[in-house]
């Protein structure tokens, strides 16, 4: 089965829709799932990465995971503090063994990614430029999780890159808008490494599911009708590296607590507004609602707007003051009476 679509939104809506009507049961490990078999996916604008729905408005995990990726690490506070889920993946607590980190850039010594744009600089025609994630060792042995993704192939045609990648399983609701924006952020930065145009994005999956528990807020989603086809930036044409580095650093002193002067570094707009991205998301988990308002202000581009506003909206909620009658319910009978 072929679905394409030109933004994440769209290509979700179509494939929600084709398993809610075309799937089998499955009963698997993980739990009920609805389950298309053998799926090929294209997205033709791998920049509309985004979705921009009220039900799967993520964007914060999702640079956050893309994040951990390129750290090179698979330390469990790292991820958890953007996904609590993985702390259900970690066999000791510490780490996470699937994260793909260490398996993109220290792969038995390998950096893949640096051999990846060394390959096709010096044959652009290559078909030999992949990645492998999923190791002969991840079949072996019984644990709780194995990498989802198999290998990922990057090729230049007519002066685009194009990527391709191959998961064994990919869970449609949670997981497909996650892996979709980390993907196509590292293919925009290994064409801007290369100095070539963005290609298309396709995603080949063996087991394309729905989890029952998200079935409901899956049918919400299609409820909400189409999505404005707003795009993320065009990354900056020059190396991108440097920048990452800067990126990275910002995002452990935040996570980290450590004071950060964002607008002192000399960054473009479009990597700043990442880095304010990362602070909004400090200032959520802080309760910080006043200062999320300025930081909102800051942005070059009003993209993410409706990303912040959403955090805005949720903490507004968690700080919004007890009724009266839940403030009698949590005192003890003689204080609710003179509360009265």
């Amino acid at each position: 089965m072929f679905i394409a679509a030109d933004t994440l939104d769209d290509l979700l809506r179509r494939v929600i829709t084709k398993v809610l009507d075309k799937g089998h049961r499955v009963v698997p490990t993980r739990g009920k799932n609805t389950e298309l078999f053998g799926v090929l996916l294209q997205l033709n604008n791998p920049r509309a990465r985004l979705s921009r729905t009220e039900k799967r408005r993520a964007l914060f995990s999702c640079l956050g995971e893309f994040l951990w990726y390129l750290s090179k690490k698979n330390t469990l506070p790292f991820i958890a503090y953007y996904a609590s889920r993985y702390e259900k993946e970690s066999e000791d607590g510490e780490t996470v063994r699937t994260g793909y980190g260490p398996r993109l850039f220290l792969n038995n010594g390998h950096d893949q990614i640096a051999n990846v744009i060394a390959t096709l600089k010096q044959k652009p025609s290559s078909r030999r430029a992949v990645m492998q994630i999923f190791e002969a060792a991840d079949g072996a042995v019984d644990q709780k999780e194995a990498p989802c993704t198999c290998t990922i192939q990057f090729a230049i045609r007519a002066g685009k890159l194009h990527m391709m990648t191959f998961m064994r399983s990919n869970d449609i609701y949670y997981g497909l808008p996650h892996d979709v924006f980390a993907f196509t952020m590292m293919q925009e930065i290994i064409a801007r490494s290369l100095d070539v145009k963005l290609g298309k994005y396709i995603h080949a999956v063996g087991s394309l599911h729905l989890y029952d528990e998200h079935r409901k807020d899956a049918k919400k989603m299609l409820n909400e009708g189409w999505q404005e086809d707003i795009p993320m930036p065009h990354m900056p044409k020059v190396d991108p590296w440097p920048a990452l580095q800067q990126l990275l650093l910002i995002e452990t002193q935040l996570r980290e607590e450590q004071a950060v002067n964002i607008e002192g570094l000399s960054l473009d707009s479009y990597w700043k507004d990442l880095a304010r991205l990362l602070q909004v998301y400090r200032l959520f988990r802080d309760t910080n609602n006043d200062e999320i308002d300025n930081v909102k202000k800051l942005m070059s581009v009003d993209v993410y707007h409706p990303f912040i506003d959403q955090k805005r909206r949720t903490q507004a909620k968690k700080r919004k003051p007890p009724s009266s009658r839940q403030l009698n319910l949590s005192l003890s009978p003689r204080r609710a009476a003179t509360a009265k």
